[in-house]
């Protein structure tokens, strides 16, 4: 089991596209996926077309006492192959809690070691900001995706996000791969090119040398969640994250037979 964490501390940036579009391309294959919403604004649950109000069980269940089974937590989404478990908005308030209940920093690590076998991946869609939640899903992954819009002002939220990564990856001294996604990206703007290629040239290889353009196709996310018809599959950006999707899993199996 794989798990990919799609995180960036800087919002806007097409985090909940990236897990969707990321998730689906995977089910595509053959992979059994479960994607997990980690944000108490709960974009990826809504996109699924859950109510929000009275609040689903999810995410939060897992860091009760006692904690509930992620697999209790899962739905079937009408793609085949892809699963999601609901983010609720009180997810805000464990910040507060986790003074007082010791250990909540691997409590999604721990559901999903039980959780283990069921699914090929798990993609956790993580919050914009630096707290438990992100906290618990770096603690867990074995990659970091990082969504990064092609714009000046997200280089700061990059920059910051790559240094929480090398952070975390010191600490619990195995190695933790960073693949940077340059996503919402205008290739007819100045702006746009010359921020790609300071991307480039500051991170490397750990940047996909194309980026996902801005398509109106995919930018309601709910568009993701449902079987894709011929002509969504000719689309600008369901063809990038596809292409990303196979930049990422090459990466994956060199450094796998590396370790071997």
């Amino acid at each position: 089991m794989r798990i990919w964490a799609i995180a960036n501390q800087k919002g806007g940036v097409g985090k909940t596209t990236t897990t969707l579009a990321l998730g689906r391309g995977l089910a595509a294959l053959g992979h059994r996926v479960l994607l997990i919403d980690l944000d108490p604004h709960s974009s990826l649950t809504r996109a699924f077309g859950v109510a929000v109000d009275p609040p689903p069980r999810g995410v939060l269940d897992l860091f009760g006492t006692p904690p509930s089974d992620l697999a209790s937590l899962a739905h079937e989404s009408s793609i085949p192959g892809l699963s999601y478990v609901c983010a609720q908005a009180a997810l805000a308030t464990l910040e507060r809690r986790s003074a007082n209940q010791p250990g909540l920093g691997l409590a999604l690590q721990n559901a999903m070691t039980r959780h283990a076998g069921q699914h090929d991946y798990i993609l956790l869609d993580c919050p914009p900001t630096l707290g438990l939640l992100m906290i618990n899903a770096l603690a867990a992954c074995d990659r970091v995706v990082v969504p990064t819009q092609a714009e000046p002002l997200a280089l700061h939220g990059l920059a910051s996000m790559v240094r929480t990564a090398d952070m975390v990856q010191r600490s619990r001294r195995r190695e933790l791969p960073v693949s940077i996604l340059p996503t919402l990206f205008d290739r007819r703007t100045r702006a746009g090119n010359e921020t790609l290629k300071e991307m480039q040239t500051t991170y490397g290889p750990v940047v996909w040398e194309d980026a996902v353009p801005m398509d109106t196709r995919i930018c309601n996310a709910a568009a993701l969640t449902v079987p894709a018809s011929g002509a969504d599959y000719q689309g600008r950006g369901l063809s990038a994250y596809r292409r990303a999707l196979e930049w990422v899993l090459a990466d994956d199996a060199m450094r796998m037979e590396q370790a071997a």
